[in-house]
C-alpha cells in the first residue's frame, strides 16, 4: 500500500492493488465537521468504479474530485467524472449517498444500491418523513425529555435535508450479486437495512459493517425493519463464512483498513456481548432507555445523544426481543405517552437464553 498524506484531512489518500491487477485509490473527504468518510475510485478491466460518495456536505464534493485529480496527475490514469462506468452504494446513509446529487449531474455511470435501501435514494424525502415520526415516537417510548427530544429531531432534520432523491439504475439482487466478472455482493443487513459488502478479488469493500476502532453504529428495528442488533449479528456471521482465507484486505467507509477481518468481527461481537451483559445488569431495576444510555455512555452533548439513546435502544430491543427483559409499567403505559419501563427477567428459561456471540 502506497499512503499519501492530503494537507488537511487527518485521513489519508492510498493506492491499493489487488492480486489480479485492479487498482483502487481511497479517497478521503470531510463528510460532517470532524467526521471524515473515504469513497474508493477503482479501475478494473476497463471500467471505472466509484464505490461510494461522501455525503455532499461543505466541501466533500471538493475532496471527491480533489481525489480524482491525485489519480490522474500521480498516475496518469483516466480518473474523470464522465468516465465513470459504475457507482456502487455500500448503504443508504447521507455520509455514503449524499454525493450523488452532484455526480448524477456530470456522469452518465449507472447507478446500483441494494433493494432494502433503494428507497433511501429514489424516495429519499417520504423516508425521511416516516422516519421522523418513528423517531419522536421511540424517543418518547425511550424517555426522552419534550426539550431534548425536541432537539434531536431538529439535529436529526437538519443533517438529513442535504439530499433529495435521485434516479437508480438497478439493484444487486435483480443482478443476481454480482455485477461484470469480478464484483461479487453479500447482503448485511443490521447497521442499514439494505448495506452489502462487495468483493473484488481479494479485497472486501465493507462500508461501515466492520470498522477499525470502533463498532459500527446499531439502531433499533423498531426505527426500520431489517436492522437492529440481531440482524447486525447475523450479518457479521454471514461476513465471516463468505470471506474465507482469501481475504487480503478490507477497506471501511472510515476507518483504516483491516488486515484481519475473521479477528475483527470477533472483536466486535465480544463488544457487544459485553454491552448486553452490561445493559441487564442495568436494567437488575427499572429503568428507560435514556437511563440505560447514560449509564452505558455517561453524559454526552449534540447528536451523539441520539446515537447514544438509539445504540442502548439496540441492546435493549435485543434482549427484550429474546426474553430476557419484560416492561414493569404495562398499566401506565396503556394511558398512552409514557416511557418504558424496562427489567430483567430472573426466571429458569430466561437463565438459560444464550445472550449471542
Amino acid at each position: 500500500m502506497k499512503s499519501i498524506p492530503t494537507t488537511k484531512s487527518p485521513h489519508t489518500f492510498a493506492e491499493f492493488t489487488t492480486r489480479k491487477g485492479a487498482r483502487i485509490f481511497r479517497i478521503p473527504m470531510q463528510a460532517f465537521p470532524g467526521f471524515w468518510a473515504y469513497a474508493y475510485l477503482v479501475f478494473v478491466n476497463d471500467l471505472i468504479v466509484l464505490i461510494d460518495t461522501g455525503s455532499g456536505f461543505g466541501d466533500c464534493n471538493e475532496q471527491l474530485m480533489a481525489g480524482f485529480e491525485q489519480v490522474r496527475t500521480r498516475f496518469g490514469l483516466g480518473a474523470h467524472v464522465d468516465a465513470l462506468d459504475y457507482i456502487l452504494i455500500t448503504h443508504g446513509h447521507i455520509d455514503h449517498i449524499g454525493g450523488l446529487a452532484y455526480l448524477t449531474k456530470n456522469t452518465d455511470a449507472k447507478v446500483g444500491i441494494h433493494e432494502l435501501d433503494l428507497r433511501n435514494l429514489t424516495n429519499y424525502e417520504e423516508r425521511i418523513l416516516v422516519s421522523v415520526r418513528r423517531l419522536r415516537e421511540f424517543l418518547i417510548e425511550a424517555g426522552v425529555g419534550d426539550e431534548k427530544r425536541e432537539e434531536i429531531i431538529r439535529v436529526y432534520e437538519i443533517n438529513k435535508a442535504l439530499f433529495s432523491s435521485v434516479p437508480v439504475d438497478f439493484t444487486f439482487s435483480a443482478n443476481g450479486m454480482k455485477l461484470e466478472e469480478r464484483f461479487e455482493f453479500l447482503h448485511v443487513p443490521g447497521h442499514s437495512a439494505g448495506h452489502v459488502i462487495i468483493r473484488l478479488d481479494d479485497y472486501l469493500f465493507c462500508g461501515d459493517h466492520v470498522l477499525n476502532g470502533i463498532s459500527p453504529h446499531q439502531w433499533p428495528e423498531k426505527l426500520t425493519m431489517n436492522m437492529g442488533l440481531g440482524h447486525y449479528l447475523d450479518s457479521l456471521d454471514k461476513l465471516d463464512a463468505w470471506a474465507g482465507d482469501n481475504v487480503t484486505l478490507t477497506l471501511s467507509g472510515h476507518n483504516e483498513a483491516i488486515e484481519d477481518v475473521h479477528d475483527r468481527i470477533k472483536q466486535i461481537k465480544q463488544i457487544h456481548a459485553q454491552r448486553l451483559e452490561r445493559t441487564l445488569q442495568i436494567l437488575s431495576t427499572p429503568r428507560t432507555i435514556a437511563e440505560v444510555s447514560s449509564q452505558l455512555f455517561g453524559k454526552v452533548e449534540g447528536y451523539d445523544i441520539l446515537l447514544s439513546v438509539e445504540e442502548a435502544g439496540a441492546h435493549v430491543e435485543y434482549l427484550y426481543q429474546r426474553g430476557l427483559l419484560g416492561i414493569s409499567n404495562i398499566e401506565e403505559i396503556e394511558q398512552g405517552g409514557v416511557p418504558l419501563l424496562y427489567e430483567r427477567i430472573n426466571d429458569s428459561v430466561a437463565e438459560q437464553v444464550r445472550i449471542c456471540c
